[in-house]
């Protein structure tokens, strides 16, 4: 009976050094997991600043193109205008000579 005690103690003697073993690990572990949440929580954040400036880079962009786009607008409004006048001063030229033609016509017929 006391041999049987022995050897149950043995087994528990096993296990518990088993125990403490797995728990060490488990700690160790626990504490590389730890360091690697603090380094992706980190990670995560300069993204996070990263995405901000990007979005602030972009909106100026975008400012500077609506800009751009705006003036060019504008200024081909001021050519198109230029475009009409001009195409209405030749009007006027080409109705002029027709006149003339029509003036000279009337002339040599009433000679």
């Amino acid at each position: 009976m006391v041999q049987h005690v022995e050897q149950n103690l043995q087994l528990m003697t096993k296990r518990a050094v088993k125990a403490e073993n797995s728990a060490t690990k488990l700690k160790q572990e626990n504490a590389l997991l730890q360091v690697q949440l603090k380094n992706y929580k980190s990670e995560n954040e300069a993204l996070r600043l990263g995405q901000a400036a990007s979005l602030a880079t972009v909106r100026q962009n975008a400012d500077a193109a609506l800009q751009n786009l705006l003036t060019v607008i504008t200024n081909s409004w001021a050519s198109i205008r230029q475009l009409v006048s001009g195409a209405e001063s030749l009007q006027l030229v080409a109705d002029l000579l027709t006149s003339i033609d029509r003036i000279s016509e009337v002339s040599q017929d009433g000679q």
